[in-house]
């Protein structure tokens, strides 16, 4: 199961509950519920509030809604553990998936993202927002993207940022903060090294395929094979979380969302790089290929979440 299918699957034990007597007639069934990873110190691997969204029209204790739920989830295929904390928050434990089935979801996920395409004309931000929501909702499913988000503008005292910046990291820096808040520009745009989050992006997908090159100079590629249990194990949870993101970022009309991700995937493929490679005089061994396979789909990733808002993704820096 993917953090994206527990959101559906929570939604169905909702409406199960209901149809089985379990929750009053009356009680909300969302359309959406809200699962996020859990907070640090908090319990499990992701959570969610929506015994407390169903309990207000239910007429029940959100506490009391949460065990109902949870005695239906824990039967569930795909789900290790299930736990109310609080008042009624479910926590939830996923089964561990394979390396395998990650890649290949994600990969899936991402086929047919749009490429970079030029800047907008009229009011820049608001183009910029509106075109990136756009993108991503129909990355969704869906074509229609809702009412525009409240965009602030980009100050007056910023002058001509895409002269300034470049067209790239002008949108970078309109959409790494909410679409309300005010965007802030600085020489830290300019800056080509990993002390700059539009930087580290960008050359966490360069070295993504620097390392497909240089594998093939040593004589194998990506393979798609189970990796060394553990191997790579921070760079899988954040690609098995980009379902999850691309959700949230759609139906909150959030590209920030997106953009954080990117940033938390760039750094988590920038310390595995330096275990992709074979050392010295190791050969190219079966781990190697399997962990090039991981390093070329995060690559793949973050050509894909540049895209989608709006900024292209170049293979050297």
């Amino acid at each position: 199961m993917t953090p994206a299918d527990l959101t559906r699957t929570v939604v169905r034990a909702v409406r199960c509950a209901v149809e089985d007597g379990e929750l009053p007639a009356d009680a909300a069934v969302p359309a959406r519920v809200v699962v996020e990873r859990s907070r640090p110190g908090g319990v499990g691997e992701y959570a969610t509030p929506v015994a407390f969204q169903v309990a207000k029209a239910a007429g029940r204790a959100p506490g009391e809604v949460a065990r109902v739920l949870a005695g239906r989830l824990g039967g569930e295929a795909g789900i290790a553990r299930v736990e109310v904390t609080g008042a009624g928050f479910l926590n939830f434990v996923l089964e561990e998936r394979s390396s395998v089935d990650v890649v290949r979801d994600v990969l899936r996920l991402v086929a047919g993202f749009p490429t970079a395409d030029p800047l907008p004309a009229g009011e820049l931000r608001a183009a910029v927002v509106g075109r990136a929501v756009g993108r991503i909702v129909r990355s969704q499913g869906s074509a229609d993207a809702g009412p525009p988000p409240n965009v602030a503008p980009v100050a007056r005292r910023d002058g001509d940022v895409v002269a300034r910046f470049g067209g790239d990291a002008a949108v970078w820096a309109m959409l790494c903060v909410p679409a309300h808040e005010t965007p802030s520009f600085g020489d830290a745009l300019l800056v080509q090294d990993e002390s700059s989050e539009f930087f580290r992006v960008r050359y966490a997908h360069a070295r993504a395929v620097a390392l497909v090159r240089n594998a093939r100079l040593l004589g194998f590629g990506p393979q798609l094979v189970p990796a060394p249990h553990g191997d790579g194990a921070p760079l899988l949870r954040v690609l098995a979380d980009h379902s999850l993101v691309l959700e949230a970022a759609a139906h909150h009309r959030a590209p920030e969302r997106l953009a954080r991700h990117l940033v938390e995937l760039a750094d988590a493929l920038l310390d595995f790089q330096y275990r992709v490679l074979p050392k010295g005089d190791e050969k190219p061994s079966a781990a190697h290929r399997a962990r090039l396979a991981l390093a070329e789909a995060a690559g793949t990733v973050l050509a894909g979440g540049l895209a989608l808002l709006g900024i292209h993704a170049p293979d050297c820096l």
